[in-house]
């Protein structure tokens, strides 16, 4: 079985300090990384206090929380938003000597769909179809949505204010003069039973930015450039718009993600163009690049890995048997303004 001195030697730290941290004592100072990382190894391992015996080579149904996933495990870190709710659960779980096991890839042919009896709650990262969720939920009823937009009530479930922080922006360009306004963003898609991705138009960023240049009878101007998410995808898009006539340029973007908004910068620049004198552009996600493009990026903040804890904090309620009732919590992000963003040219 896992012991406190392999932690330690696979962590590069004392016996005792990982003893401290795996005992959550307040009163041990350590650099913050270090403690997480000795609490994803200990996950990794496994490892659980007291336990004298080898741990079983599946999952504990009353402590591991079965992950059906929207990436696989090679292209997770290319979307950095999943990858850091992933991180968050992991973190959380060890800090409560949980565990957090992938039962499969939502885009996998060949499903053990029984093998999701084996977990205390399954947790679905991204949007499936009814008949996907009605056949986990033959398996285990204790679902938790996240990042699911459908009309059901039967589950827990974890959405961001995307809808809102996108009013915030466009409210936001407003105020700086801003009446051409387009958006570059992805597609919104749902897994099927079968594996297969539908897309679909209507994304929350999307249809926010719609209702809202509706509602300040700004139709005329608004136009929609959507693909695959990606930065590719954001150089495709720009060089799109660009091919319009000069005159029907916007002199504001909002990007659906920072990899996108990243494609942006890329083709406005191959233009001549210059942000934020030519364009002003705004973005979702804030990842640690933003802040060090030129100009930097103005971004909306989430924190994805302090969902991961709260996807933990749900599995606790449920494996406790200490709520019944489905909740929705709506996770709030913040508008983090940059030298992306300026007034219109005259």
């Amino acid at each position: 079985m896992a012991s406190i001195r392999d932690i330690a030697k696979m962590a590069g730290v004392s016996p005792a300090s990982v003893s401290r941290i795996l005992n959550n004592d307040e009163s041990f100072s350590i650099n913050e990384n270090t403690r997480k990382r000795v609490l994803e190894i200990a996950n990794e391992l496994n490892y659980t206090k007291g336990n004298k015996s080898r741990a079983p080579k599946g999952p504990d149904k009353k402590t591991t929380l079965g992950l059906i996933t929207r990436h696989t495990d090679q292209n997770l870190k290319k979307d950095p938003y999943y990858w850091e709710i992933v991180q968050g659960i992991m973190f959380e779980a060890a800090k409560w000597r949980l565990r957090a096991n992938t039962v499969f890839n939502m885009h996998d042919q060949k499903k053990d769909w029984t093998a999701l009896r084996d977990y205390a709650a399954i947790a679905i990262l991204g949007e499936v179809s009814e008949a996907f969720l009605d056949e986990v939920a033959h398996y285990n009823k204790n679902i938790i949505l996240v990042d699911y937009y459908g009309k059901n009530d039967r589950f827990d479930c974890i959405q961001t204010d995307f809808a809102d922080r996108t009013k915030e922006i466009l409210d936001t360009l407003y105020s700086y003069g801003h009446r051409r306004i387009s958006y570059i963003g992805g597609f919104s898609s749902h897994v099927d039973l079968n594996g297969q991705r539908i897309t679909s138009e209507h994304e929350v960023r999307a249809d926010a930015y719609r209702r809202w240049m509706k509602l300040h009878d700004l139709e005329k101007y608004a136009k929609v450039y959507m693909d695959a998410w990606g930065t590719q995808s954001g150089i495709d898009l720009t060089e799109r718009m660009l091919a319009e006539p000069e005159d029907s340029w916007p002199t504001a973007i909002v990007a659906g993600s920072d990899p996108m908004a990243i494609g942006v910068y890329n083709a406005l620049a191959n233009k001549g163009l210059s942000i934020p004198d030519d364009i002003s552009i705004v973005s979702f996600d804030d990842i640690e690049m933003a802040r060090f493009m030129t100009p930097a990026l103005s971004s909306t903040h989430l924190d994805a890995n302090e969902i991961g804890q709260i996807i933990i904090d749900l599995v606790r309620t449920k494996i406790t048997g200490t709520r019944k009732m489905p909740i929705r919590i709506t996770c709030n992000s913040r508008l983090q303004l940059r030298g992306s963003v300026g007034k219109p040219r005259k």
